[in-house]
């Protein structure tokens, strides 16, 4: 199970990597992309070599047992070091980061080389041990993990901490919540610790508990995947309400399909640019294509005007008042009734006797209001069935009598 869960995590910090060397490759000076790079890389080397199969080809070739254990904590506290300067620089002005950080780092050296001279003391024995809780009783073993935990616990706190503290200032909706994506990795990592520094008093007093390996891979996939995500979210992140912007132009200019075809047949001189309504035009422009079909529906449905008879606003709203319609859906459907029969009688007859020339509905908030609108209409034109209902009721209607004209006075 760990091997797997391993793989995917180094396969990610790998991406991560190569993602965020090519902005820095752009933007050598800045010290935020910088730490996040050497955080990635940290993290993608730890991982890599923390793979079963890896660190066992790296002991065979190095004949140095433990040593692939050693490098994969040493990418560990890389990892959260370097995260932990990546806010500093981000959070604090860079004199006071840069003491801030030359302390971390001091700390950082220091906890790697006591690590580094526990480990040495484990090859100096007898027997062969390892690097881990199953071999807890081993003096140099113990003091080793206790270091790890120690150090590990400190990062992980102060990570969680600035992340969450940081969060709840910043005006940046993606910064904000990729901070707290990181703030739960780092809690993650906590509860890793705490897993491990349980299972290492369990075997120092001699009990043997099952499923060691198997819930640190999930810890740390869990907390390595989180960080991972969030330490690059706020990159990526706008990206997906861009993507997210572009689906709905493209859905409204799907949705007001039924609309403009009716439009554009009866009024088809309207069309200045047929390819807009092409579907690889849309994928590729789709500004361009939703503004064209949103302008030729405004321009045919005031050119339908003589077509629309005026019986049907007030058929269209005693019906939609009979279905219980009422504010926006209510109009929309008085609307799209409206167009329904200016289309119809502009494709089989001229203009109508009485025809009804007021001003079509104007909605607000500019042009995204008015795709609003219009998609709202066109979902009554093409989909309810009481469109069809006020035709027939307005056509069965007694037409309107003239207005008598006034007496003459001599």
């Amino acid at each position: 199970m760990d091997i797997p869960l391993y793989a995917v995590c180094a396969a990610a910090g790998w991406l991560a990597f190569g993602y965020k060397l090519g902005d820095l490759r752009r933007d050598r000076d800045n010290r935020v992309l910088r730490a996040m790079v050497y955080a990635f890389c940290s993290f993608a080397a730890g991982v890599t070599v923390a793979v079963r199969p890896v660190a066992e080809a790296v002991d065979r070739i190095t004949g140095l047992p433990n040593l692939a254990k050693l490098l994969a904590h040493a990418g560990v506290m890389g990892v959260a070091a370097n995260s932990e300067i990546l806010l500093l620089f981000l959070a604090l002005p860079p004199a006071v980061a840069a003491r801030r950080v030359r302390r971390r780092v001091i700390a950082s050296v220091t906890a790697f080389g006591l690590l580094t001279v526990l480990w040495a003391t484990t090859l100096a024995g007898a027997a062969p041990v390892r690097l881990v809780v199953e071999d807890a009783a081993h003096p140099a073993v113990a003091g080793y993990l206790v270091v790890y935990l120690v150090v590990f616990v400190c990062y992980a706190t102060d990570l969680a901490r600035l992340c969450w503290r940081f969060s709840l200032v910043t005006p940046r909706r993606w910064l904000r919540r990729g901070l707290r994506i990181t703030a739960f990795g780092a809690a993650a990592a906590l509860l890793y610790c705490a897993t491990k520094a349980g299972y290492l008093i369990a075997y120092r007093i001699g009990r043997e508990p099952a499923g060691g390996p198997q819930i640190a891979a999930v810890l740390v996939t869990v907390g390595a995947l989180a960080m991972l995500i969030g330490l690059t979210l706020p990159t990526w992140g706008p990206t997906v309400d861009t993507g997210r912007a572009w689906l709905r132009r493209h859905r409204s200019w799907h949705r007001l399909a039924p609309l403009w075809r009716a439009v554009s047949a009866a009024q088809p001189h309207l069309v200045l640019d047929d390819r807009a309504h092409h579907r690889r035009v849309a994928l590729r422009d789709i500004d361009y294509a939703l503004h064209r079909r949103i302008t030729e529906i405004r321009d045919g449905r005031l050119a339908l005007r003589p077509y629309i008879d005026r019986r049907i606003a007030p058929t269209a709203d005693r019906l939609a008042a009979a279905a219980g319609l009422a504010g926006t859906d209510r109009t929309a459907l008085v609307e799209a009734a409206m167009i329904a029969a200016g289309a119809r009688q502009a494709a089989t007859g001229g203009p109508v006797r009485e025809p009804d020339f007021s001003e079509p509905h104007d909605p607000p908030n500019g042009y995204p209001g008015e795709v609003a609108w219009l998609s709202r209409v066109a979902e009554w034109f093409s989909r309810s069935p009481l469109v069809d209902q006020v035709l027939a009721a307005a056509a069965s209607s007694p037409e309107p009598r003239p207005a008598a004209p006034p007496p003459h006075r001599s």
